[in-house]
């Protein structure tokens, strides 16, 4: 069974081991939204331990650097326990982000929701 937390500007699904993250903004400048949902996301991680996160992009056209920040440090939380951080339904801007920073190289990339979990359910 699926359990959905719905905070500010996050979607939280977490099914199994596995956590989808997506964000509901168009737009993710704001320091403190952003700073909101690293807490939020930080606190999810310590309360429900997933072995996996999906970050789910759809409808997001753009973010700032501290975005970059908060998946980083998501991929710590989990890398302890040897847990996985997958990004997935970028838009071709952000795409190339990933691709500039090198980032694509420590997040997995996929084109939409459900190919990542197939993806990290095998």
């Amino acid at each position: 069974m699926a359990t959905i937390e719905s905070k500010s500007n996050l979607d939280i699904v977490s099914e199994g081991n596995t956590a989808t993250i997506a964000f509901k903004s168009a737009y993710i400048s704001d320091v403190e939204e952003i700073s909101n949902a690293s807490s939020q996301i930080r606190q999810f991680i310590h309360k429900n331990h997933p072995q996996q996160i999906v970050f789910d992009f759809a409808g997001v056209k753009f973010f700032s650097s501290q975005v970059l920040g908060l998946l980083l440090e998501a991929r710590a939380q989990l890398k302890s326990s040897n847990g996985r951080v997958v990004v997935c339904t970028l838009d071709p801007r952000l795409h190339r982000v990933f691709k500039i920073t090198n980032l694509d190289r420590i997040f997995p990339l996929y084109p939409d929701r459900p190919s990542a979990l197939d993806a990290i359910s095998t």
